[in-house]
């Protein structure tokens, strides 16, 4: 694949969309920062027992968007309301493609009056942004600061997040008095060491916390006085590899196949973005049509976050879907004995069950296990991993509506039949993994508390 090649030409040139991703060469993506600081487990069980510092600042992408039009770039495009969105506040930006399916998603932070910064882990959903607000006509300005991966040189942004019991306790001896009540995914400026910090009250690995952020260059200040702040607190920095799963207990899927691999009207875009940025598709579920892979914003438990108080792409086509979902997102609790055949099998068959990485099991960008129910096909698991914070294999799934009750069993398909072309993928034989239905998030905190409460009221429980 020629590295300038577009999207459109690489879906001509194989003339399938499922074939092209499967056998993608796309390499094993790691997020680019320390694998471990100690080790994987103990750094998972902070976010549960004590308090974690992940390090954001290298794996994900910014678009600054300034102008008179910025917010209205954002509105046109995501199923959100920006009604009541004002500077000092955040949200979860959902876009769509004309048929209602997910593009992608990613935190939007309204800065300052015309100054926006999209921060997205994907990138097919920056670019998506970034090529209407090139073709658009929309009086915006548009600066990309790109991950680690594809940037030479140091990111404009530190990104620090502080997570789990003790992490308020930690913001309190950093600034030296009393958190700021700061309601859930609004912005605050805090003092740290008397720098200026901007901080977002935000929820990551089902706990409670803040993102803190600011200028590269004094983030290694502001980095040495966090640890000092939480040295007896329990603090633990955690690498790349426990972040990795974070999502797990929080029910935030990462990685859904974003819709914009048909369809006449996206053509321009394909041909705008390059395919050396498409990733690669893994899984057991193996579907002829593309159109099987993607999901709505309903099927994600996004449906809070759609306003029809807008016009927006794909607007139409998700009013016939409200009310009509058919599927739910779930968490699946994989069968211990059955994960643990899985090992064994690396020791004694030929050939063995495909790979479990731990902590996190996904070997493909857009991971699409099938989930059964006495052979039928009844959703797919779509992120799995280990949590040693709960001591079990989770997945994150959408599964049909009316198999998704806590209890109910299933089986993931584990392992590609016929094993596709991937670097990551070696000669396996499939294997079927019982598994049990589980809330999402699994975590109790990120389903009550953390978003309701109010700081101190979060101060007081930890």
């Amino acid at each position: 694949m020629a590295s300038d090649e577009s999207l459109e030409d690489a879906l001509r040139r194989v003339g399938d969309p499922v074939r092209l991703l499967r056998d993608a060469m796309a390499r094993p993506y790691t997020f680019p920062v320390t694998p471990e600081f100690s080790n994987w487990r103990s750094e998972q069980r902070a976010w549960l027992e004590t308090c974690v510092l992940f390090d954001q600042s290298h794996h994900m992408a910014d678009l600054f968007v300034r102008g008179p039009d910025a917010v209205r770039v954002f509105a046109d495009l995501g199923v959100n309301s920006f009604e009541r969105f004002r500077p000092g506040m955040a949200k979860q930006f959902v876009a769509t493609n004309p048929d209602g399916f997910v593009i992608g998603d990613g935190i939007l932070f309204y800065l300052d009056e015309e100054e926006l910064d999209f921060v997205g882990a994907h990138p097919a959903i920056v670019d998506w942004v970034h090529y209407h607000c090139e073709t658009g006509q929309y009086r915006v300005s548009v600066e990309r600061d790109e991950n680690s991966y594809d940037r030479e040189g140091p990111p404009m942004l530190y990104r620090y997040e502080l997570q789990g019991p003790r992490a308020l306790a930690v913001v309190e001896r950093l600034i030296g008095g009393p958190v700021p009540e700061v309601p859930f995914f609004h912005l605050t400026q805090l003092r740290i060491g008397g720098r200026p910090v901007r901080a977002l009250r935000h929820g990551m690995a089902g706990q409670p916390g803040f993102e803190l952020f600011g200028p590269w260059a004094e983030g290694e200040e502001v980095l040495a006085r966090i640890l000092e702040a939480g040295s007896d607190l329990g603090l633990v920095r955690a690498g790349a590899r426990a972040y990795s799963s974070a999502n797990l207990e929080s029910g935030w899927v990462p990685s859904p196949l974003p819709a914009i691999f048909t369809g006449e009207e996206l053509r321009p875009f394909r041909e705008w973005r390059r395919a050396a940025r498409m990733g690669s598709l893994g899984g057991s579920f193996l579907a002829e049509r593309i159109e099987d892979y993607y999901l709505t914003p309903f099927d994600l438990g996004y449906g809070r976050l759609v306003a029809f108080d807008h016009e927006f792409v794909g607007r139409r086509a998700l009013e016939g879907l409200q009310g009509q979902a058919a599927k739910e997102k779930v968490t699946l609790v994989w069968d211990p004995d059955d994960v643990a055949a899985v090992f064994r099998s690396q020791m004694e068959d030929d050939p063995p069950a495909k790979y479990l990485e731990w902590p996190k099991s996904r070997y493909a960008l857009f991971q699409y296990d099938d989930v059964r129910i006495e052979g039928r096909h009844v959703g797919v698991s779509l992120d799995c991993g280990y949590v040693a914070s709960v001591r079990a294999m989770l997945s994150l799934a959408v599964v049909d509506r009316q198999v998704a009750r806590p209890g109910q069993e299933v089986e993931v398909l584990w392992g590609e039949e016929p094993n596709s072309a991937k670097p990551q993928v070696e000669p396996h034989r499939q294997v079927r993994i019982r598994a049990r239905v589980a809330p999402a998030p699994y975590s109790e905190v990120a389903r009550g508390a953390y978003r309701s409460a109010s700081t101190s009221e979060l101060r007081r429980a930890g």
